[in-house]
């Protein structure tokens, strides 16, 4: 279905951006989190492959125009030097108001900060000094002042610094009450400055002020209707409505975003549409004639339109667009969501 239509709202499917590469270049490799930038300019970082097996050549952020596919470079690289232009878990990524690239890492719980061309700025730690803990900073979010928030997934905190990584406040420990958490992974700021995480285990995301007061919840456990289980990543548009990627491991679905509106009320969920192939698949589909042979002997191509472990989302809000990344499709879906939407007349 490429266009969903629930309570007033309408996502329709628009196109498809990567395909696989370990190497860089023309793909990415395990897409963990996604940004956006001014000029269409989208960042996908990449995880690679966690293994010791060999060099992780897929760890990378990857830069590219939305609208015409244009590759722009990359920039980043597995390393356990911690000197700024390398990563080990690379988890989240986002950008301040003047456009810097800020990567957290959940193995050296660091945040490096980037120019927009990737050129490296600066680093600081995720930890508010050593209390003994187990640490991973899982994902990040800046605010509309360019405050720096950042999920902990193995001390269930929220953790919230300057843009130049001095320590502000923190709150949030492990449970499944209100304000507790169990793994938080992606986080996301509104217009408000509200602040949503995804709790990961706990199968819910959680709003807060932005002095961590706790102000609802956001979906429970279970794989079917307004529920979710695993997610993963949390946007919210300007009308209110709230993203939910639901990494959907239960083995019931394979991954979906859901979509609530303010007051937490259900709205639709979406599956994944991808019936086209992204230009840079394209390209390689028609370079080898062996590719083009074995897809057109399948049954059928549904399952790779469908959504697979998606873990980023983010809400274009100058084009009323929503962006989804998937692990394991190496792939950004991009939806609309229409305003002035009429349903065609149809005589049957």
């Amino acid at each position: 279905m490429l266009t969903t239509v629930a309570a007033g709202r309408v996502y329709d499917y628009s196109n498809n951006v990567g395909r696989f590469s370990q190497g860089g270049g023309l793909g990415f490799q395990v897409p963990t989190d996604i940004a956006l930038g001014e000029d269409d300019r989208l960042y996908v970082l990449s995880r690679g492959a966690d293994d010791a097996s060999g060099p992780n050549t897929g760890l990378r952020v990857t830069m590219l125009t939305i609208r015409d596919e244009e590759f722009l470079g990359d920039f980043l690289s597995a390393g356990f030097t911690n000197g700024g232009e390398t990563a080990v878990w690379p988890s989240g990524i986002a950008l301040d108001h003047q456009g810097n690239v800020y990567v957290c890492d959940e193995w050296v719980n660091v945040v490096t900060r980037f120019d927009r061309d990737g050129e490296f700025l600066s680093q600081w730690s995720t930890l508010d000094g050593d209390d003994g803990k187990p640490h991973g900073a899982a994902s990040i979010a800046i605010d509309g002042e360019d405050n720096v928030y950042v999920s902990d997934g193995r001390s269930h905190q929220i953790r919230k610094f300057t843009k130049d990584g001095r320590f502000l406040s923190s709150w949030g420990s492990y449970g499944s009450g209100k304000g507790q958490f169990d793994g938080p992974w992606g986080i996301t700021c509104d217009e408000q400055g509200n602040v949503y995480v995804a709790d990961f285990k706990n199968h819910r995301v959680q709003k807060f002020s932005p002095a961590g007061e706790w102000l609802a919840q956001f979906g429970n456990s279970g794989s079917e209707g307004a529920t979710m289980f695993r997610p993963t990543d949390v946007a919210v548009d300007p009308d209110g409505d709230v993203y939910v990627t639901d990494w959907g491991s239960n083995g019931v679905n394979p991954g979906r975003v859901q979509i609530y509106d303010s007051e937490g009320g259900f709205i639709a969920g979406l599956i994944g549409d991808c019936v086209d192939l992204s230009k840079w698949a394209q390209i390689q589909v028609d370079a080898n004639p062996d590719t083009q042979k074995a897809r057109r002997l399948v049954p059928t191509l549904e399952p790779q339109w469908r959504f697979a472990l998606p873990t980023g989302i983010i809400f274009d809000a100058a084009n009323s667009r929503l962006l989804v990344s998937e692990r394991p499709r190496h792939r950004v879906q991009i939806y609309n969501k229409l305003k002035d939407y009429q349903e065609a007349p149809i005589n049957l």
